[in-house]
């Protein structure tokens, strides 16, 4: 016979084996006196299993991860699940209302973890992320877009070194996988030090929808809800393995001016390729923009406006044997 979990407690509330729960956290109070709730949905298992949390919108404009857990939500059962799903589609409401990246106060909500219940409004609030949803979990996928008009290939970021972390991110199935450094203050280094693994999915751009990306990454949080025994079921794997990489670089504007680009997300370059052309307002002082490297083309900007020094096409190098 099957053994059934055991009721589980999250913020506060008790929830049984094959039961889901909607439940807001109490995050803060406008200047209005208004209240102002974190959303967290919870999806308990009938069957015991790893507790995992998904978290979108730490950044509020990036609005791809809310539909991404909204999708994965409504495929998941709570008597077909073994484990916790714990989900948090809105993370930073305070930006997600104001349609901006930051918090009221202009901090960046992930260089303010682990936080502090007497903190910055940041720190606050990443303090209760942290006591709420990420304490007791075995390991989270958190889910991002390009920032500042750029957009990116649907990839995972993750330590490739942990074995299992890898396993997860492989399972994934985005075109790449990134070998990626902890970031200070982020949400994936305050989870880490507590002994979760964690995913970082990046995928379209900010403020708006991107299908490619919302697919991408709907199946890949199955595939890996599946990889590690929350489910049976999942979408298959894409027919092409994805690549790893190890060493990323932006390519810089040597000039201000208009820039047009002639690649998109996904494409192979090779070192001195023509990527694209930075002109004055007049179609003169022609600059050619040119790889670096070879590698695949994983985010760009989507602004045509460029000063000397911004950020135009970010290429990842490839494993020799991926």
């Amino acid at each position: 016979m099957n053994a059934v979990a055991a009721p589980i407690r999250v913020a506060g509330h008790t929830l049984e084996p094959g039961t889901r729960r909607r439940i807001e956290l109490p995050a803060a109070r406008l200047a209005t006196g208004s209240p102002l709730g974190l959303p967290v949905e919870v999806v308990h298992g009938l069957r015991p299993g790893p507790r995992v949390w998904l978290t979108a919108a730490i950044h509020g404009d990036e609005l791809n991860g809310i539909e991404i857990v909204r999708q994965v939500l409504n495929e998941t059962t709570p008597k077909r699940l073994a484990g916790t799903l714990v989900a948090v589609p809105i993370v930073n409401v305070f930006g997600f209302i104001t349609e901006s990246r930051y918090l009221p106060d202009r901090r960046d909500l992930n260089r303010s973890f682990p936080g502090s219940a007497r903190g910055s409004l940041a720190s606050q609030l990443a303090h209760l992320l942290m006591k709420e949803v990420v304490d007791g979990s075995d390991f989270g996928i958190d889910l991002h877009t390009g920032s500042a008009d750029r957009t990116n290939l649907p990839q995972i970021r993750a330590d490739l070194d942990d074995p299992e972390t890898r396993r997860l991110a492989l399972a994934f199935g985005a075109p790449i996988a990134i070998h990626a450094a902890l970031r200070d203050g982020s949400l994936r280094a305050a989870a880490n030090a507590k002994g979760a693994r964690v995913l970082v999915f990046e995928g379209g751009e900010s403020r708006r929808f991107n299908r490619e990306a919302i697919e991408a990454g709907t199946a890949g949080v199955l595939r890996v809800l599946r990889e590690a025994g929350l489910r049976s079921t999942a979408p298959p794997p894409p027919g092409i393995p994805p690549l790893e990489s190890r060493d990323t670089a932006w390519i810089r504007a040597g000039r201000s001016g208009l820039v047009r680009l002639d690649v998109e997300p996904g494409d192979r370059v090779t070192k001195g390729r023509r990527l694209g052309v930075i002109k004055d307002a007049f179609g003169e002082r022609i600059l050619q923009v040119k790889a670096s490297r070879d590698g695949v083309v994983i985010g760009m900007t989507r602004h045509p406006n460029v000063n000397r020094g911004d950020a135009l096409v970010h290429v990842a190098e490839i494993e020799a044997d991926a």
